[in-house]
């Protein structure tokens, strides 16, 4: 009986050959090209704590109070298609309970419109695009993909520079474990502004321009490894006003020992680092090793199988014979045209 190479068995070779290639490209072609800061984000993430602020009604700091950080960030998704790079505009609400909830942002106790500019794939700021303001370090709203444990320059934009934030291992956000960062800012000189006399001890002029004083008592990051995104954020702002020349504060405009993201926005920020972590890992650890160990497997049993088919092709093809012979019967390798020579 003749025998020839089995269809399936070639289907079941080339499909293991094109997991054996599959695998790489998704490990080294696919995952990295995935990791892109996303362009079409938004969220709004909350902070709240206790502390004192000054309140322009009483004309004066009250203290132990609550305060509400509000942060929202909205991709601008035509500039970035433009332009090539994750262009967010960024809304900052500073509010005490009375201000809340803020129908006009502008009735807020403060209030700040940014534009950040980033490279999608490094994190790097990128200054184009409206930019506002012009930022550098290495962390801003999130942190690079595939954070490192080691330091990274945080910019602050109260300060209005960056901030070395030191690695201080990890910490686990409503169940969820990330790399978690730490700094703080010394009272420094940010600007000035003009104010009545007496808020800086100078009651006999009308008007001073007082300088601006920001320090942070603290400030802690905690960011998932693979993504960057920020799980868990707590800063402590301080903002003063000093006399021209003075070492000593004032009055004090807002102050806080700690300022934290609620329990809700860990919760979403968590959900969100879990769901892109997953991905990427699915593209470069999951599926890269199911694709290389089932391709292997599937290469060798094709492999056998068309090697197997070709042998019996060779031993039942013409000319080839198992060696044995029927008694009484012409010898396989004699031709019909000798076995009638030898009969005349």
């Amino acid at each position: 009986m003749r025998r020839t190479t089995s269809p399936f068995s070639l289907v079941i070779l080339g499909l293991g050959a094109f997991l054996l290639v599959l695998a790489p490209l998704l490990a080294w072609y696919v995952e990295p090209r995935a990791k892109r800061t996303p362009t079409d984000i938004d969220t709004i993430t909350v902070f709240k704590g206790r502390g004192s602020y000054f309140d322009t009604e009483k004309i004066k700091t009250v203290h132990d109070k609550n305060l509400t950080i509000t942060r929202q960030v909205r991709g601008d998704v035509a500039d970035s298609e433009k332009s090539g790079r994750a262009v967010w505009d960024v809304s900052t609400s500073v509010d005490p309970d009375k201000s809340l909830p803020a129908a006009d942002p502008h009735d807020s106790l403060q209030w700040t419109v940014e534009r950040w500019v980033t490279d999608r794939r490094t994190n790097r700021p990128v200054h184009c695009c409206g930019e506002k303001p012009y930022f550098e370090g290495e962390a801003y709203l999130k942190f690079p993909f595939d954070v490192e444990k080691r330091s990274y320059r945080w910019w602050d934009n109260t300060l209005g520079a960056t901030v070395p934030l030191t690695y201080r291992g990890t910490k686990k956000i409503q169940g969820y474990e990330g790399l978690r960062f730490t700094g703080s800012v010394e009272p420094t000189r940010t600007g000035t502004r003009q104010v009545p006399g007496r808020m800086v001890g100078q009651p006999k002029k009308s008007q001073v321009m007082a300088e601006e004083y920001y320090a942070n008592h603290g400030i802690e990051l905690v960011a998932d490894e693979r993504t960057g995104r920020i799980i868990y954020a707590a800063i402590g702002p301080r903002k003063t006003l000093r006399a021209p020349g003075s070492d000593k504060d004032a009055t004090v405009l807002l102050d806080s020992e700690r300022i934290a993201f609620t329990p809700d926005t860990q919760k979403a920020q968590v959900k969100l680092a879990k769901d892109d972590s997953g991905r990427l890992k699915l593209l470069g650890e999951t599926l890269p090793v199911l694709a290389g160990v089932l391709g292997a497997v599937l290469a060798l049993v094709g492999g056998v199988w068309v090697v197997r088919g070709r042998r019996d092709d060779g031993a039942d093809g013409p000319g080839g014979h198992d060696g044995s012979v029927e008694p009484g019967s012409p010898h396989p390798g004699t031709s019909k045209t000798a076995l009638q020579a030898s009969t005349m």
